[in-house]
Parts: C-alpha cells; sequence; structure tokens
C-alpha cells in the first residue's frame, strides 16, 4: 500500500502492484521496489529530457566509450543545472507551482545566456533568479488542474455487431498454471 497525501489534509491509499523477478522479500522488501521503481522514472524522465529538449534529435558525438561517458556526464550536468534553477525560480516566488516552469523555456534561456556571456556586473548583488528565472516567469505555461484518468469502464456501445452463439454466453473459469524456473532447472522435465 502505498500513502499520499494531498493538499487538502486527507490521506489517500492505493494498491500498487509491481512485477518483478526478486521474490525474496527478505532481500527486497516491497517498500524498498517502489522507492527504486519511483527513482528509475525520475531517470527515464532525466534521460527524455536530454534526448527530446538538450540533444533537440542530435546524436552524440564520440565514437569511443571514454568521449561519450564524458559527453554523458556533461549533459547530466546541465540537466541538474536547469532543474536547480528551475527550484530556485520556484522558491523566489512564493505560490508558483513547479509545474508551470518549462524545461524548454528553460533550456533556451540559459544558452542565451553562454552565447551573450554578460557575467555579474562589478559590485552588483545578483538575485536568485537572474536573467534565467526572468525569461521563465515571463514564460509560465498555463496553470492546469490535474487530470485524473477515470476508471476504466465499460462501453455501453460498440462499432462491432454483436453476432450471437459466437460469444459465450456464461461466466469462464480458468485455471492459471505456473512454474518458479530456477538456475539449471530450464531443461528438466515436468516432474522435476
Amino acid at each position: 500500500m502505498a500513502h499520499r497525501r494531498p493538499r487538502r489534509g486527507t490521506r489517500r491509499t492505493e494498491l500498487w502492484r509491481l512485477l518483478t523477478n526478486l521474490l525474496d522479500a527478505d532481500s527486497h522488501p516491497a517498500d524498498d521496489l517502489l522507492r527504486l521503481y519511483h527513482r528509475r522514472w525520475q531517470a527515464e524522465t532525466c534521460y527524455f529530457s536530454l534526448k527530446s529538449t538538450i540533444l533537440d534529435g542530435r546524436v552524440l558525438r564520440s565514437r569511443g566509450v571514454p568521449g561519450l561517458e564524458q559527453e554523458i556526464f556533461a549533459l547530466l550536468t546541465v540537466y541538474q543545472a536547469l532543474v536547480r534553477m528551475a527550484d530556485d525560480v520556484t522558491t523566489a516566488t512564493p505560490g508558483l507551482s513547479a509545474q508551470r516552469v518549462s524545461f524548454t523555456v528553460l533550456f533556451q534561456a540559459a544558452a542565451d545566456q553562454i552565447i551573450v556571456a554578460p557575467g555579474p556586473a562589478r559590485g552588483s548583488t545578483t538575485s536568485l533568479i537572474g536573467a534565467i528565472g526572468r525569461a521563465v516567469l515571463a514564460n509560465l505555461l498555463p496553470e492546469q488542474r490535474r487530470q485524473r484518468l477515470k476508471a476504466r469502464y465499460r462501453k455501453t456501445s460498440s462499432k462491432y455487431q454483436f453476432q450471437r452463439d459466437q460469444h459465450p454466453r456464461t461466466v469462464q473459469a480458468y485455471t492459471l498454471d505456473f512454474k518458479i524456473v530456477k538456475d539449471g532447472d530450464i531443461d528438466a522435465g515436468p516432474d522435476g
């Protein structure tokens, strides 16, 4: 069970199902697996942003492993810096939801600053958000209510005509038979 506390203060409980081949509950507790699954999706989001926004469809240039590692490390560093900038913008602007910050605008504003490279003026103080943050605030995404997906429901109408005697009219009973295959067991006969 996963528990969340929405802003209204109510408690919401959800049942999570995770298919895995890590079957030893003592070595791999369910809570740990759920946390790892969440971290996996954070990494997937990061790599998606790298591919779609920062790389913009381009491929990595290096032809060797050390060069590829260096390029990927540089991209991850840029991504982390951009995420930190988005965090600075939301921290400096009370009530601003992080969902309204456009990663594309953030990236473009940062790229523009690198090209211009103005640097801080001598003797001036720098605000938390700076030029990049001001560009982001000027181009916020519209405020949207989070869409909740409706549970699947049975359609009352279908584009396919029902054909009598073609479908079972009663509930069908099925038996699921399975065997856990361990190393070396794959070639064993049905009795072991």
